[in-house]
């Protein structure tokens, strides 16, 4: 006689458990994001660090000529060499070595441009250090939205670049916080150069471990992309589009000239108070120059607000249309740097002047090489729009850091900053462009969050 079988369920009909995949792309998802951000504030130790040792290095070595002016030399060159390697490393990210290698490739270069730095004895060392130095950080920010763009939903990127974007003033604070304390505890500027080299070659060792470049790799699949983006018509069934088609579309395509014409404005006006403000602050504010460090970080924070409050006015507001935003930022800017070129003096007002600047101006300029570029990009083409949006942008920068350091030696301040206020105006005017050619024909509403 058989033995009864035992009852078994039927589970053929059961749907199987997702969780197990999920927490895994969530996972990386957010492992990823943090590194990058990790990673990208600590460019900025070797970054921000010359900004912080300028006045002490012109006074080690006023005996060789070497005074504001001299900096601002520097200081331009290396932007020249930012400019050109934004474009540069964008279009190898995008064709070539993809995001990870870039980001990582960019923070040991930089790691070793600052040790050369720091064992300078003169002009003619500086200006090469700095010069590599400045061309191998173009790596991080390009190599940080191709990885961003490779994990995350289009209906995200408002969300994740802002956060993001966020980085880049965490880690100018930080530095400026901590090289400014090391001043305090009597660290000359080598020592500052030598100690943020050190830590961001700590970092990019962390960083090998918790950033992936794309989801694939890990067996994912990869994200939407925007159904909008300047490569919709490619073949999708090509990897990459070539260099000439990129390229082609980026150049046909009025959006993005325009994107060009503000980053060259707001770019130039950022990194000249990313440079000059401490030693504006030392000179013009009766601080010593481990005080004028630490306050100059300020700026920054106000750009924190700035960057949160722009990305809420821009996807509520504003239902998208970026512009106006961008476009009241640099009306109001043009008044402010217009009052700091009346030569207000005090210990307070250059503090808050240089505050609202920096709440005024970062979150206009972080739409720019963020969110907008990857909506027109697309997974295919972001790097190289970052790369060119930027790159353009830094080469405002070359006359903005060279004009402001010597109007600031030869004429004063405020000559300075009535220089920049001009550069707020033109700037408007092209956002008024971009809002009555683009914005105000568009009933676009924001993309919705995953």
């Amino acid at each position: 006689m058989a033995k009864p079988t035992q009852w078994q369920p039927d589970n053929s009909k059961i749907p199987m458990p997702t969780t197990a995949i999920q927490p895994s792309r969530r996972f990386w998802q957010t492992t990823t994001a943090v590194g990058l951000f990790a990673g990208y504030s600590g460019y900025y130790l070797c970054r921000s660090n010359l900004a912080v040792a300028a006045p002490l290095i012109i006074k080690d070595f006023a005996d060789q000529g070497i005074d504001k002016e001299v900096m601002g030399q520097i200081a331009s060159a290396g932007v020249v060499a930012y400019a050109v390697g934004k474009v540069a490393s964008g279009l190898l990210g995008d064709v070539l070595l993809g995001g990870k290698r870039i980001f990582l490739l960019g923070m040991l270069a930089s790691v070793a441009a600052t040790f050369v730095f720091g064992l300078g004895t003169g002009a003619a060392v500086f200006f090469a250090a700095w010069i590599v130095n400045r061309a191998v950080q173009s790596m991080g920010w390009g190599g940080l939205v191709k990885v961003t763009g490779n994990w995350y939903s289009y209906r995200s990127y408002g969300k994740i670049m802002g956060l993001l974007s966020l980085s880049y003033l965490f880690g100018d604070i930080v530095a400026k916080l901590c090289l400014g304390q090391m001043i305090r505890w009597g660290a000359d500027w080598r020592q500052l150069f030598f100690m943020a080299g050190g830590t961001l070659l700590l970092i990019a060792a962390i960083e090998f471990w918790a950033v992936r470049n794309d989801p694939e790799s890990m067996g994912l699949e990869p994200p939407e992309t925007n159904p909008d983006n300047l490569f919709k018509e490619t073949d999708p069934a090509r990897a990459q589009p070539k260099l000439t088609e990129i390229l082609g579309v980026y150049f046909r395509s009025l959006p993005f000239v325009l994107l060009l014409i503000m980053s060259f404005g707001l770019t130039a006006i950022r990194e000249a108070f990313n440079f000059w403000l401490p030693t504006y602050l030392f000179e013009s504010a009766g601080m010593t120059e481990a005080t004028a460090s630490q306050f100059s970080s300020l700026y920054p924070v106000f750009g924190m607000v700035s960057i949160l409050s722009a990305g809420f006015l821009s996807d509520t507001l504003f239902k998208g249309k970026r512009s106006i935003v961008i476009l009241g930022g640099c009306l109001l800017m043009t008044i402010v740097l217009s009052l700091m070129g009346l030569g207000l003096k005090g210990s307070l007002l250059p503090l808050v002047f240089s505050s609202l600047i920096g709440l005024l101006l970062l979150g206009p300029y972080s739409f720019l090489a963020g969110a907008m570029s990857m909506d027109l990009g697309g997974r295919q083409g972001a790097s190289t729009a970052v790369g060119m949006v930027d790159g353009v942008g830094y080469l405002g920068s070359v006359l903005s850091l060279w004009l402001t350091g010597w109007l600031a030696q030869h004429s004063g301040w405020n000559s300075a900053f009535v220089a920049l206020a001009i550069i707020a105006a033109l700037t408007a005017i092209a956002a008024a462009v971009f809002f009555w050619t683009q914005d105000r024909k568009t009933a676009s509403q924001p993309p919705k969050e995953e």
